[in-house]
């Protein structure tokens, strides 16, 4: 959530240059329509919104219980924001002017804490997957994923072993900005298995996919 364009309009271009699908809102009124309607997987939240706070929003949000991992991006710098933002249930708090490559490194950290992993690298077996990098290795070659692929594959390394549905993947295929045809989740999965071996992705039939060893 962020209403000033020309910030917004480069963390969204930033973020989507990593191969992450972005929803961008710019009022309070409209982001509690899409929480309610879309599982994200992370929300970047600053604090004075037109239509209100932004710590009202997160407290609400935690409320519910939604356990969404959430980073404060915001003007104010006094040590008593951060103090609320953070109590309020925030993951981290990060202050303007920021550095966007800072920014894509506290994404990938809180979402390291999320799935329990502190290495930057994720291994599966002979498969290496560096989300920071976005760089992708099995038995030490490396693997070009498109953008696409990398929101299937995000999705499948947030919870490892984890069964994560085909809505919420249709979720993070449709903010890529075009139609999503019946088979799409699978035409994707269908890729992403060929270039990291057919057996590493399992399906749950009528439910979802889950990643894993061999």
């Amino acid at each position: 959530m962020e209403d000033d364009d020309t910030i917004g309009s480069a963390v969204r271009d930033h973020i989507a240059a990593d191969s992450h699908a972005v929803d961008w809102v710019k009022n309070l009124a409209d982001a509690g329509e899409v929480t309610s309607a879309v599982n994200y997987g992370l929300v970047l939240l600053d604090l004075q919104l037109p239509d209100g706070s932004g710590i009202d929003f997160l407290k609400r949000l935690r409320r519910k219980p939604d356990e969404t991992p959430v980073i404060i991006l915001t003007a104010r710098d006094q040590i008593s924001d951060r103090i609320e933002g953070l109590n309020s249930g925030a993951d981290d708090y990060l202050v303007k002017p920021f550095s966007l490559g800072e920014l894509t490194a506290r994404i990938l950290a809180v979402a390291r804490r999320y799935i329990g992993s502190p290495q930057p690298t994720i291994r599966f077996a002979d498969l290496e997957i560096d989300q920071p990098q976005r760089r992708v290795r099995l038995e030490g070659k490396d693997i070009v994923l498109t953008g696409r692929e990398w929101a299937v594959l995000d999705l499948l390394v947030a919870r490892p072993g984890a069964i994560v549905s085909k809505d919420k993947i249709e979720e993070a295929l449709y903010a890529f900005g075009s139609e999503i045809e019946s088979n799409t989740v699978e035409v994707y999965v269908s890729r992403l298995r060929k270039k990291i071996g057919k057996d590493r992705i399992r399906t749950a039939r009528g439910v979802g996919y889950s990643l894993g060893d061999k």
